[in-house]
């Protein structure tokens, strides 16, 4: 069935580790003595009017920046195209972006933050222009890094709409590098994933960079 009602468990169709979180009220009240702790020892004088609230807000902010791992009901509706089964039906590709994200890295818990690009080529099945935002950010919202984080998007996409090609691109900057160890001014990581027909065609990434607004040679 090319569309699915509103019904249909969101785990059949995102082939993701989703995980429903339970914290409870007395384990966020330990979390927040443990950020006291860790923050009264590193030098903070936790008892202004300013920072008596920080371990309780920090512990807020990282349980909210890591909302992804329970998923998102949105994304879970399809539709279908004029393609019935025909195998060569080509539809035009889509592409989204500029898309804002934020993730922390799961080596440091440090931000790591920038723009996805994210094309497809439909054949039977299409989703909604906001869910490719929706797509990114629930797993953005999760400890990662750069390389899977491009590397889910790709997989869930292709997972759920069976396209003929998946293009996938990140651009992010990295406090771990920026903040700490070799301390790189603005340096900017770059990812790159390519399915199916986008893999085999150079004039199709290169059309994927256009309609992204990017430099050619990104590839």
């Amino acid at each position: 069935m090319n569309v699915h009602d509103d019904h249909t468990n969101i785990e059949t169709l995102l082939p993701i580790d989703l995980r429903k979180r339970q914290v409870s009220e007395a384990q966020f009240a330990r979390f927040e003595n443990y950020a006291a702790e860790i923050f009264s020892a590193f030098g903070m004088d936790i008892n202004t009017p300013s920072t008596k609230d920080t371990p309780h807000r920090f512990i807020k902010a990282l349980y909210d920046a890591t909302s992804g791992y329970e998923g998102d009901p949105k994304l879970m509706r399809v539709f279908g195209t004029e393609c019935r089964g025909e195998p060569d039906c080509r539809l035009s590709q889509v592409v989204e972006g500029p898309i804002q994200f934020y993730a922390l890295c799961e080596h440091h818990a440090l931000p790591f933050f920038g723009k996805a690009y994210v094309g497809y080529i439909a054949h039977e099945n299409i989703i909604g222009i906001s869910k490719l935002t929706r797509l990114v950010r629930v797993f953005a919202r999760r400890f990662s890094v750069q390389e899977r984080l491009s590397q889910q998007i790709a997989d869930t996409l292709e997972s759920m709409l069976h396209p003929h090609g998946v293009a996938v691109f990140l651009q992010a900057r990295h406090l771990c590098m920026e903040m700490r160890g070799v301390r790189e001014t603005a340096p900017m990581t770059r990812t790159t994933v390519w399915r199916g027909y986008y893999a085999e065609d150079p004039a199709l990434r290169s059309e994927f960079f256009t309609a992204c607004g990017l430099p050619q040679n990104e590839d």
